[in-house]
């Protein structure tokens, strides 16, 4: 299973190389720290979950790769643990190849492109626990931002920032994020507001806010045990407040906005059904002028056609 499992990380999409070399060095570095193994682990050992000791390399390179999502308050993040899923339960095992199953299925269905990213995953430890023992079993609203339809909602991996968020500290102050290798297949814009439970149609496998620029995915609640496997737990301490972190973030570089932006900004002031009709509205004028771009292009070639043979005729009365 371990060498399918490595197979399996050489499909994934994200910038996450440093993680994937690191997990198959640390293999060769574990016996270096099994005598701190006595340390208090937060996670059951039953549960599959081993703790990635630091000074292992790949500790190092999830610890970083955390770190660079939280944006301007990783300095101030203090990373107190990293546990890895091993996969070495029974149920672990089968949910994993569970994951590759539906790999290789949506990899059929997308022409070969699954589309696997690692994507983050926030709330607290008793909801972590339950998801490393029993699976997604429960849709929740948000715990910070607005609907993107019904679902399990993912941060994309560059910003570990948006599920630290969705976190809750534990008793001793200690929040929990997961990471996880997550199948996306063809994505859909699921706009702010959403009432969509199910994809849109048969063409599509998962729910983006900004295919151009991903932030959230939504994962619908059939595939939510199919589509998502749990790779580490990080377990850290942050003072994180919603109200002054995400203005900050999302402050306006440009006086350009893309429409996958434009239609998040207008769906913090108009109802959903209006933002529906905004959507279909563009739906059809994107439809209308790659109609009208093939029918200018049809009448260039038939204009030129007629020119030359128009030149050939009096080439040969000539």
């Amino acid at each position: 299973m371990e060498r399918d499992r490595d197979e399996e990380q050489v499909s994934i999409t994200v910038e996450d190389n440093e993680i994937v070399a690191a997990e198959s060095e640390s293999e060769s570095e574990s016996d270096e720290f099994s005598s701190s193994s006595k340390r208090v682990d937060l996670f059951a050992w039953s549960n599959g979950m081993n703790r990635v000791e630091e000074g292992n390399t790949e500790h190092h390179a999830v610890k970083k790769f955390f770190l660079s999502g939280m944006k301007a308050i990783g300095k101030d993040t203090d990373v107190v643990a990293i546990h890895k899923n091993s996969c070495s339960t029974l149920t672990g095992q089968a949910r994993f190849e569970t994951f590759q199953i539906f790999s290789q299925a949506v990899g059929k269905k997308c022409g070969g492109n699954t589309n696997i990213r690692y994507a983050w995953y926030g709330g607290s430890r008793d909801d972590v626990y339950d998801i490393i023992t029993h699976g997604f079993s429960r849709l929740r609203r948000p715990a910070v931002g607005e609907l993107y339809g019904f679902g399990i909602y993912l941060s994309a991996a560059e910003f570990s920032i948006d599920c630290a968020l969705s976190s809750a500290p534990d008793e001793n102050g200690l929040r929990h994020v997961m990471l996880c290798r997550v199948i996306l297949g063809n994505m859909e814009t699921v706009c702010r507001g959403s009432q969509q439970f199910h994809p849109g149609s048969k063409e599509y496998d998962s729910g983006v806010d900004d295919p151009s620029a991903p932030r959230r995915y939504t994962i619908w609640s059939a595939f939510m045990n199919s589509h998502i496997l749990p790779s580490y737990i990080i377990s850290f301490r942050a003072l994180l407040d919603p109200q002054s972190i995400h203005p900050i973030l999302l402050k306006p570089t440009s006086p350009w906005m893309r429409f996958g932006i434009l239609l998040t900004v207008l769906a913090r002031v108009l109802p959903p059904h209006k933002m529906t009709q905004i959507s279909k509205h563009h739906s059809d004028f994107c439809v209308k002028e790659k109609n009208s771009k093939a029918a200018a292009d049809s009448k260039i070639k038939t204009d030129s056609w007629r020119r030359a043979v128009k030149q050939s005729d009096q080439t040969v009365q000539n």
